[in-house]
């Protein structure tokens, strides 16, 4: 559950003030993790609000052709669909801009009297993001209530996405993000994040900032996940985690935008699926590699079996591992297509390439994963 909106992406780089023209996208942490989800298979729903015009006719008809369930969505006859333009370079270059166009967008009236809490509560996972509790006062109550301990409640999966343009004027954003990550089960933070929010550093330290949730993944940009998961019934307490670290693959970057999206989904995937944690944060650095590597912000996942494969590797493979355009098996119009927020058909598995398992996509020399996790 969560705001989706149109995103413009440049047909060049260079400023928003340079770029001539403009490619029509979606964008939203949350519709991503839905659609990645359902491109690997799971039945998927995404929950929000949009607004009764066009910009949100092209958002619920596109995330439903990705496979997502989108009956839950409500449509606002009297606010707009967000959207936002961004410059091509990555979000931690200084010369990245990003314009946005929300301010009273039909996501920001979500509240907990209008929640569809039959939908919301009927999956397995509840995923949710720091983003929504930014938007509105109604939006922050409705988190909290989701968030809030209760019989029958799914598993409820929080990305903290601190986002500080965001939270700009209100400074206690940073604590009220840090109390509903107390409330979920599966926590995803940056360390980077952690560091700007709440001033602590390390996976240790930002345990002990989150001591509830049952799983904590401390992401590490270009080194990897460190996932610190308490064994089933055991409370929390210092010495009580099992502490996985496992390296971020090295990826030919299109565009870092929507990789912490698609690791979440990776992780949650695998975590459906009764997978050990190492390769639940494999499975999201896969999944990660896939929307690195076209330009929009959601790509086709690999298949099940070419996944499994590739998270089963050893640890010597695992890091020569280098991935491509085109690695997962899609072709260069199906890319394009995941690029405008097309749904195209095409082949949605490959084996490994000739050249054996540490090399899947074109011959090129891989780099680590800038920020991507971030």
């Amino acid at each position: 559950m969560g705001e989706s909106m149109v995103t413009f992406l440049p047909t060049e780089p260079g400023r928003l003030a340079d770029v001539p023209a403009f490619l029509r996208g979606i964008g939203g942490a949350e519709s991503n993790v839905a659609c990645t989800l359902a491109g690997a298979g799971h039945r998927a729903a995404w929950v929000g609000r949009v607004g009764q015009d066009g910009f949100g006719d092209h958002l619920v008809e596109t995330i439903a052709g990705h496979g997502v369930d989108t009956s839950a969505v409500r449509r606002d006859p009297d606010r707009p669909t967000g959207v936002y333009f961004r410059t091509a370079a990555d979000r931690a270059d200084t010369g990245h801009e990003v314009a946005y166009y929300r301010a009273g967008s039909a996501a920001s009236a979500m509240s907990p009297q209008n929640a569809p809490y039959e939908a919301l509560f009927a999956g397995r996972v509840l995923h949710l993001s720091g983003i929504t509790a930014a938007l509105s006062a109604d939006c922050l109550a409705l988190l909290r209530t989701l968030t809030a301990e209760r019989p029958g409640r799914p598993l409820v999966s929080f990305d903290i996405n601190h986002r500080p343009r965001l939270w700009r004027g209100h400074p206690r954003g940073p604590g009220v993000l840090r109390d509903l990550a107390r409330g979920a089960d599966v926590v995803f933070v940056g360390e980077d994040e952690a560091a700007e929010a709440w001033g602590v550093h390390g996976p240790d330290a930002i345990r002990a900032a989150l001591p509830e949730p049952a799983v904590l993944v401390v992401k590490h940009g270009a080194d990897g996940a460190t996932v610190l998961a308490r064994p089933e019934g055991t409370p929390p307490g210092p010495g009580t985690d099992q502490i996985t670290t496992v390296p971020a693959l090295h990826v030919d970057v299109v565009a870092a935008v929507g990789a912490g999206d698609a690791f979440a989904a990776g992780f949650l995937s695998a975590t459906l699926r009764g997978l050990p944690v190492r390769d639940r944060a494999r499975h999201g650095h896969l999944m990660a590699a896939a929307v690195l590597t076209v330009s929009g912000d959601v790509a086709h996942p690999p298949d099940r079996a070419h996944a499994d494969r590739l998270a089963a590797l050893d640890d010597e493979a695992w890091g020569r591992l280098r991935l491509g355009p085109g690695w997962t098996g899609r072709t260069a119009a199906d890319r394009t297509a995941e690029g405008t927020g097309t749904v195209a058909a095409g082949p949605t598995s490959a084996g490994p390439t000739s050249a054996g398992p540490a090399s899947v996509g074109p011959a090129s020399v891989g780099h680590p994963v800038e920020g991507a996790l971030g």
